[in-house]
């Protein structure tokens, strides 16, 4: 296999160096508030298997670009809600650390949750099941 110019690890570092970073317990606090949109990036089976935070919006990964994008025939209307503060989570922050930093380039001001969603279910977040 060739020698990779830029490891996923490396990606992950510079993304967090640029992004907002939310620790679990801080995270978990802001369950109730109505200003926070938390989005889930994990894939649909993940989300099966483990559940979700309770109000969360599900947003594949593969699609966020497209989603927030008002120009996008995808675009979602949750994306345009200038009074609400948006917070992306994956299982252990990787996936989300790159989409936040992704869609800071794109001028769409978000937080991801740092450490996933693992470290929200080992901190005893709440959790709604999904079906």
């Amino acid at each position: 296999m060739p020698q990779l110019k830029v490891t996923a690890a490396q990606m992950v570092a510079a993304a967090r160096a640029k992004i907002t970073e939310i620790d679990t317990s801080d995270a978990i606090a802001m369950t109730n508030d109505p200003n926070i949109v938390f989005v889930d990036l994990r894939d649909v089976r993940e989300r099966e298997r483990s559940g979700a935070i309770p109000g969360s919006f599900h947003c594949p990964r593969g699609m966020v670009e497209f989603w927030i994008d008002p120009d996008s025939p995808y675009f979602k209307d949750i994306f345009a809600q200038k009074d609400k503060q948006f917070v992306f989570h994956c299982a252990s922050g990787w996936r989300s650390a790159l989409t936040v930093a992704t869609l800071h380039d794109m001028g769409f001001e978000a937080a991801h949750l740092k450490d996933g969603f693992s470290d929200w279910v080992k901190r005893d977040g709440p959790i709604d099941p999904c079906t």
